[in-house]
């Protein structure tokens, strides 16, 4: 029996080929036929998204100093594509408008889309406005490492589908994403390789489980082969064509596509499934 097709999510777009979070990035990986592209933003000075991973745009730009110590101006205007190559030269830092400007000509490539750190109620309201003024309700996302963000991401914008990442698997984790009222919890490959039924709890909490970074082939079957037997949902991938390759050439292990949304790429955004009961205490 075929077993489920993870999503194939390009990690700050197709980062091995081209500088990451660049509009080169966000293009390439849509070329390469990923479901899904996952970008970092950050809020600037004045309040406008940048996007970019750092808190600093120093080890990707030509510039210095901290993302939110500069203007819209001076971070948009860097240079993001030279230090990677000479052949990208002049990709500067793009807005999340900018983004969504090359993902609407990739109907079928959604965006999972990560905001950095704290944000405010404010700040979050212009992401969602831009959002919405683009017609990507149904095409994004939202996920963040803060509890504290994704509870403001819960209370702005209730409609878009919101998720956790995590990094280790924290003592009452389904009860923290239960009052978050996230679609998705997001763990790392250590997360999940260190917690053999993490999946599979999530999984019957409702929950969709994105993980990340997964580069070789020993990650990708870590993820694809935990012990729920049907793997995590998307794999997020600095390689997204060798990833999608691997996924279509397992030898032996038949692969079944992923469950098409019409209107969607392949990140399945809604919740897996309803859960059967309420969190126990402990859980």
């Amino acid at each position: 029996m075929a077993v489920a097709r993870p999503a194939v999510i390009a990690h700050r777009g197709y980062s091995a080929v081209a500088p990451q979070n660049t509009l080169a990035a966000v293009e390439a990986a849509c070329r390469a036929g990923a479901d899904a592209v996952e970008i970092d933003l950050q809020p600037t000075a004045d309040g406008v998204g940048a996007v970019i991973h750092d808190e600093t745009v120093d080890a990707t730009t030509d510039g210095t100093g901290k993302v939110s110590a500069l203007t819209s101006e001076q971070v948009l205007g860097l240079d993001a594509g030279s230090r990677f190559s000479p052949a990208f030269s002049g990709q500067h830092v793009p807005t999340l408008d900018d983004v969504l400007g090359v993902l609407a000509r990739h109907p079928d490539t959604d965006l999972l889309l990560e905001l950095k750190g704290s944000w405010s109620t404010a700040q979050v309201e212009r992401v969602t406005a831009t959002i919405a003024a683009a017609g990507f309700e149904d095409r994004v996302l939202v996920q963040s490492f803060w509890p504290g963000t994704v509870a403001t991401v819960r209370d702005v914008a209730p409609h878009l589908p919101g998720g956790l990442l995590v990094s280790f698997d924290p003592p009452g984790l389904l009860r923290l994403c239960e009052r978050l009222r996230v679609v998705a919890c997001n763990p790392s490959v250590a997360t999940v390789a260190g917690s053999p039924r993490l999946v599979s709890r999530l999984h019957a909490a409702g929950l969709r489980v994105m993980s990340w970074t997964a580069n070789d082939p020993a990650a990708w079957t870590t993820l694809v082969s935990t012990d729920d037997g049907a793997g995590v949902d998307a794999v997020i991938t600095d390689r997204p064509e060798r990833l999608s390759g691997w996924l279509d050439g397992r030898t032996g292990h038949p692969v079944a596509p992923p469950v098409q949304v019409p209107g969607r790429g392949g990140i399945r955004l809604r919740r897996r499934r309803a859960p059967a009961q309420h969190v126990v205490a402990g859980a």
